[in-house]
């Protein structure tokens, strides 16, 4: 896969940029510029002030009126997440003189054959998922409640939403933090660190519990590996996207505990809560961690490790 021209090229190694003098020097600086940690806290505090700007001018826009389990609401929340995270990179690639695209999203690729790729995948492991669930006796699809315009209206809707969330959700957590934090402790622990975040952020959703915590956690390794394998997150995208349009659209049941509006059918889940996982949905089951797995396998064998590579997520050979 190709990435995003980098300007580091052009830079000397860091065993020859001059060590930073003084001990405020040495606190902030290292052989390559600004600390790693300086970095992200800069990169949050610049991401904190788009998000209330942003907030702010959907609050004079009258967006909050918005019921909150209604599409309109998740697409503008998210987009609202999205351009705060992205903006904020935005402006540290100014500042560390790299193009915005290294980060993750490089916008040549944007909506390409690794995206696609991704919304076949994600719809893949759901179908998988809830089918598992299903064959046990754990989930009943039931009537379909949405019919003409509606249903065009509320699959559409619930797409766009969805692609939100898995830009806002995939940037924030693997964009620019993975790709500092990577430069400072290496790939994997950087992975490993972001994903424990990815997952206890999620414990503040409304029915969402520890299995589905966890199953969040493994969720954002196996993306990780995805990013690490193609070299950007589109594939992570589409993936994420699909995953929760089939959740909370297509099969009608919770998602990481959020039960939303205009879904496709009156499903039910029904059962013991490790089947079904509960008010969590089927990503507290423990089938999800079985259908985590296979994905991770499948990226394995698509995108197979090279063992050199000049993309900036790779900077230690598998």
């Amino acid at each position: 896969m190709t990435t995003e021209p980098s300007t580091e090229s052009s830079l000397p190694p860091a065993s020859q940029l001059p060590r930073p003098e003084g001990l405020v020097s040495r606190i902030f600086l290292g052989s390559d510029g600004l600390r790693v940690g300086w970095r992200l806290l800069l990169y949050v505090a610049f991401w904190l002030m788009m998000e209330y700007a942003i907030g702010v001018l959907v609050l004079l826009a009258g967006g909050l009126r918005v019921n909150p389990d209604s599409p309109p609401s998740v697409i503008l929340e998210e987009l609202r997440s999205f351009l705060s995270a992205y903006a904020a990179a935005v402006l540290m690639a100014r500042l560390e003189r790299r193009p915005a695209g290294v980060y993750g999203l490089p916008l040549r690729q944007a909506f390409g054959g690794l995206f696609w790729l991704g919304i076949l995948l994600g719809l893949g492991e759901v179908s998988l998922l809830v089918g598992l669930i299903a064959a046990c006796g754990g989930y009943s699809f039931g009537t379909i409640v949405l019919h003409g315009s509606s249903l065009l209206d509320g699959a559409a809707l619930w797409a766009l939403a969805f692609t939100l969330v898995g830009l806002s959700e995939e940037f924030l957590f693997r964009g620019y933090p993975q790709y500092t934090l990577a430069r400072g402790m290496g790939f994997w622990p950087a992975a490993v660190c972001l994903s424990l975040v990815f997952g206890a952020a999620h414990l503040g959703n409304p029915g969402e519990g520890a299995a589905g915590a966890a199953n969040v956690v493994v969720t954002g390794l196996v993306f990780a590996l995805a990013l690490r394998r193609t070299g950007n997150l589109w594939l992570a995208v589409g993936w994420h996207a699909s995953f929760d349009f089939g959740e909370t659209f297509l099969f009608s049941v919770p998602n990481s505990g959020y039960v939303f509006d205009r879904h496709l059918s009156s499903a039910v889940l029904h059962g013991k809560t490790w089947l079904t996982g509960g008010t969590v949905g089927p990503e507290g089951s423990v089938f999800g961690f079985l259908t985590l797995g296979i994905s991770a396998v499948l990226i394995h064998y698509l995108f197979p490790a090279k063992k050199h590579s000049n993309a900036p997520w790779n900077p230690v050979a598998d």
